[in-house]
């Protein structure tokens, strides 16, 4: 089957650059999620972490 499969994309002129596209989409989509891991607010990151454990009595009525 991979050697159906690499016939077929031996024929298309260009094929090369599409490997290289993934790898740099890969890339820096984890550059990006790295960046935004050490950036983020540790004050807003406790807030939401500890929403799981809060009850009804804990929060402000609101309407």
């Amino acid at each position: 089957m991979l050697k159906f499969v690499k016939g077929h994309l031996e024929t298309i002129d260009g094929v090369a650059v599409y490997p290289i596209i993934s790898l740099l989409i890969f890339f820096i989509f984890f550059v990006a999620l790295f960046w935004w891991v050490f950036t983020f607010k540790k004050d807003y990151l406790k807030k939401v972490s500890n929403i799981p454990l809060e009850t009804e009595k804990d929060q402000p009525y609101e309407k």
